[in-house]
């Protein structure tokens, strides 16, 4: 009996690596443990033409719920010819690091914000002019108020059924704008599990003919941005008093701010100006419940003394093993 994998990468596309997948028709029996494979690496600019060979490495494999069956998606690493890490595999980077911190029981949730694009606009907005202004669209119920829902309960379901730790769903402020959200979970299994989110998201939207934009400010003027909120927390930041190891980590990463303002996404000074649900990427500031904030504590932190803390700085089109890689090596090392 054979099946069908669909082998899934990260590109070496500048300044955001961009999803690639591809098909590889298989035996049964390998599904649990899927072969290396290997791409042309010059046409993802990971390679040159005189030197193109790049291989594919599986590090998750989960059933495809798009085909269904006992077919499976398998998201690869990225290694060169000669078996080591490939330059912009950015996991392998974060591998160590993760395992280095792993009695820190570190915990992440992604809240992936993106926008829908039917040909050269939001999904739902007028041919011509804009929607009327934001405020019934955020969680909004109703035809005038969301647009692109059957897309996001199609996702939903499929994340699901793929066996990701997908933890909610919601329509956003700007129309056609949503947000999905993924963990609490480990940092290499959260970040994996992001990146296959995206492409189911990616390739269901691709059947209604819509595209799916994670520009961190996919409309100018007066609309909110999109992000990638990130949650984060380790064990003693969840046990009694955990709430001061918060406020140190927030300390610590003051003081590598403009390292992860860097890292956090392209394009990040068009969506952090201080406006718009955001504080400005020029400044540092942490609030209690205070959305315009880099840092924002949680009210159930304040009533219990001990949870996570959100970092609100990431954009839509971060690399999650760069943002994970980051948070540890500033809170934990």
């Amino acid at each position: 009996m054979v099946i069908k994998a669909e082998y899934i990468w990260l590109d070496g596309t500048q300044p955001t690596a961009r999803l690639r997948s591809k098909t590889k028709i298989m035996n049964f029996v390998d599904k649990e443990t899927p072969p290396m494979w290997g791409f042309d690496g010059s046409s993802t600019n990971q390679a040159t033409g005189d030197n193109s060979d790049c291989v594919l490495k599986p590090i998750r494999t989960v059933p495809d719920p798009l085909r269904g069956a006992d077919d499976v998606l398998v998201l690869c690493e990225v290694l060169q010819s000669g078996g080591e890490p490939h330059p912009t595999n950015t996991r392998s980077q974060l591998e160590p690091v993760a395992l280095r911190h792993e009695d820190k029981d570190a915990w992440f949730g992604w809240e992936q914000e993106y926008t829908m694009f039917k040909g050269s606009r939001p999904l739902g907005w007028p041919e011509q002019g804009y929607p009327a202004p934001q405020g019934p669209f955020y969680c909004g119920v109703g035809a005038d108020e969301v647009f692109g829902r059957e897309i996001v309960e199609e996702h939903m379901d499929a994340c699901l059924a793929a066996g990701l730790t997908l933890s909610g769903i919601n329509a956003e402020v700007m129309p056609g704008q949503w947000e999905f959200q993924i963990g609490p979970v480990s940092p290499l299994e959260g970040s994996d599990e992001l990146h296959l989110a995206r492409y189911l998201l990616y390739r269901i939207a691709e059947q209604y003919g819509v595209s799916i934009s994670l520009n961190p400010k996919p409309v100018r003027g007066d609309w909110n941005g999109a992000g990638c909120h990130t949650n984060f927390s380790t064990e003693e930041m969840r046990s009694p008093g955990g709430k001061a190891v918060i406020e140190e980590a927030i300390r610590k990463l003051e003081s590598r701010h403009h390292l992860h303002i860097e890292n956090y996404g392209d394009g990040i000074e068009q969506r952090l100006t201080g406006k718009h649900e955001t504080c400005s990427y020029k400044e540092f500031k942490y609030g209690n419940s205070d959305r315009g904030a880099s840092i924002r504590i949680p009210v159930v932190v304040q009533t219990e003394g001990r949870g996570y803390f959100e970092d609100r700085r990431p954009c839509a089109n971060i690399d999650p093993y760069v943002v994970a890689r980051l948070l540890l090596e500033t809170c934990c090392d």
